[in-house]
C-alpha cells in the first residue's frame, strides 16, 4: 500500500476513534478516583479500582487475541468502544442512585473486558492501514490524539466536579464511548489477516501460545515490555492523585484535574518535538535512558510540595513516556508477524494492564501501609534499578538498531531458536 490521502484520512479516522475512546476514559479514571475517595477516604480503594479492571485483561488475553488474529478488526474495535459508553452510562446511574461501592467495581470490570479487547484490537489494526515505512509517524499521529484526549479529559473532569455531581461526568463518558464506536465503524474493513503471510501449520493456528513464546523468545520485545512492566508498576503515580491533591497539595478537584492532565501535557509536547526529529540511531539505549529518568522524576513528584513543581514534574514524566511509548510499540510493529499480530499485541496488553491496573494496586497498598509520599518515592527508586537490571541482563536491547531496519521475525513465530529481528 503507497501513502495517499485516504490513508492518511483512515489514520486520522483512526486516531480520532481512540482520541475519544481514551477522552471518555481519562474523565472516568477521575471521576471514579475522586468520588470513591471523598466516600471511603481509603488509598486502598483506589488500589482496588486498578484490579478490577487488570482482571479481565490478564483472564481474556487468550480469547481475545485467538478473535483479533480471526476477525474484522475494525468491528471488534468498535464493539470494545461501545461497552465503554455503556459502562459509562451504568457508573452514571449507580452514581446518580449512590449505590454501594461494589457496584462501581462491577461495572469497572466490565470496562476492563473492553479494555482486554480494544487493547489488542485498535494495536493490530494500525500495520493494516499504513505502509511499514510510516509507522513510527503515524504512531506519533495516534499518539499525539491519545495525549491530547488525556490532557482535555482529566482537566474537563476536574472542572465538572468542581461544578456538577459526577453522575453528570460519567454520562459524557457514555457519550463519547458510543461516539468513539460510531468512528470506528467508518473505517473500511481490513483485509485478510494473513494476506502476504508464509503458510502457517494447523497447530500455530490453533496454539494460542504462540504470542506468549514470540514475546519470551525476542530478545527485543521481552526487555521493551519489562521495562515498562515494572516501571509502570512501581513508579506510576496515577492512583495516588486523589490523596495528594487533597491531603498533601490540597488543591481540590480542579487540582486533581490539572495534575492528571500534566503528563499528557508533556508528552503531546514530545510527540510535537518527536516528529520533527530523525529517527533514534540507537533507539534501546535511549529506552533505558527514559525509563530510569522517569524514575528520578518520579522521586521528585513523591518529595515535592509545591503545586507547580509538581505540575512540571509530572509534565516531564509524560515527555518521557512518550519516548517509550513510541519506541515500544513501533518496536512491536516492526518485528512481529502479522499472523499472530492479535495474539502477540493481547499479550502485550496483559503487560500493559499489569503495569497500569496492578501498578494502582500496588499503590494503593504501599500508601496505606507507608502513606503515599514515601510510596511515590520508593517506587521511582525503584524503576531506576529495573532500568540498570534491563540494560544489563539484555545487552540486545541496548545494542538494537534503527527501528526502520528490523524485520517480522518469522523464526519466533514458529517458536524456533533464532535472532529476535533481522536488519
Amino acid at each position: 500500500m503507497t501513502a495517499s490521502a485516504g490513508g492518511l484520512g483512515r489514520v486520522l479516522r483512526l486516531a480520532a476513534a481512540r482520541g475519544l475512546n481514551t477522552f471518555g476514559r481519562q474523565i472516568l479514571s477521575v471521576a471514579v478516583g475522586w468520588e470513591l475517595y471523598e466516600r471511603t477516604g481509603s488509598p486502598l480503594t483506589l488500589g482496588l479500582v486498578g484490579l478490577v479492571q487488570v482482571i479481565p485483561v490478564v483472564a481474556l488475553f487468550v480469547p481475545a487475541g485467538h478473535l483479533v488474529d480471526h476477525r474484522d478488526r475494525r468491528a471488534l474495535t468498535s464493539l470494545a468502544a461501545t461497552v465503554t459508553g455503556l459502562a459509562g452510562g451504568g457508573l452514571a446511574v449507580a452514581s446518580a442512585l449512590h449505590a454501594p461501592v461494589p457496584s462501581y467495581y462491577a461495572l469497572l470490570f466490565v470496562l476492563g473486558c473492553a479494555t482486554a479487547l480494544h487493547s489488542p484490537a485498535a494495536s493490530a489494526l494500525v500495520p493494516m492501514i499504513i505502509p511499514r515505512d510510516q509507522l513510527a509517524r503515524a504512531n506519533a499521529i495516534v499518539s499525539s490524539a491519545f495525549e491530547l484526549a488525556a490532557i482535555v479529559g482529566p482537566g474537563l473532569a476536574g472542572l465538572l466536579l468542581w461544578l456538577v455531581a459526577p453522575a453528570w461526568v460519567y454520562g459524557l463518558v457514555a457519550a463519547t464511548g458510543l461516539a468513539s464506536g460510531a468512528i470506528y465503524r467508518t473505517l473500511p474493513a481490513p483485509g485478510p489477516v494473513d494476506a502476504g503471510a508464509a503458510p502457517r501449520t494447523e497447530s500455530a493456528r490453533r496454539d494460542w501460545r504462540v504470542g506468549l513464546r514470540f514475546i519470551f523468545a525476542s530478545d527485543l520485545l521481552l526487555p521493551a515490555l519489562t521495562l515498562d512492566l515494572f516501571a509502570v508498576l512501581f513508579a506510576g503515580a496515577t492512583a495516588l492523585l486523589p490523596v495528594i491533591a487533597r491531603d498533601v497539595l490540597a488543591v481540590g478537584p480542579a487540582g486533581l484535574g490539572v495534575l492528571r492532565a500534566a503528563p499528557s501535557l508533556g508528552a503531546i509536547v514530545m510527540a510535537l518535538v518527536g516528529a520533527r526529529l530523525p529517527a533514534w540511531r540507537r533507539p534501546g539505549h535511549v529506552l533505558l535512558v527514559v525509563v530510569a529518568l522517569f524514575g528520578a522524576v518520579t522521586v521528585g513528584f513523591g518529595l515535592s510540595r509545591w503545586f507547580p513543581l509538581s505540575v512540571a514534574l509530572l509534565a516531564v514524566g509524560g515527555a518521557l513516556d512518550n519516548i517509550s511509548v513510541v519506541i515500544r510499540i513501533t518496536l512491536e510493529q516492526m518485528v512481529v508477524p502479522d499472523r499472530i499480530r492479535g495474539r502477540v499485541s493481547a499479550v502485550h496488553s496483559v503487560f500493559i494492564g499489569m503495569s497500569n491496573e496492578l501498578g494502582e494496586l500496588e499503590s494503593g497498598v504501599a500508601a496505606s501501609l507507608f502513606g503515599a509520599v514515601p510510596a511515590i518515592a520508593a517506587g521511582g527508586a525503584v524503576a531506576i534499578a529495573v532500568a540498570g537490571v534491563v540494560a544489563l541482563r539484555w545487552p540486545a536491547l541496548r545494542a538494537m538498531p534503527p527501528l526502520t531496519q528490523l524485520q517480522p521475525a518469522e523464526d519466533l513465530a514458529a517458536a524456533t531458536p533464532g535472532p529476535s529481528a533481522r536488519a
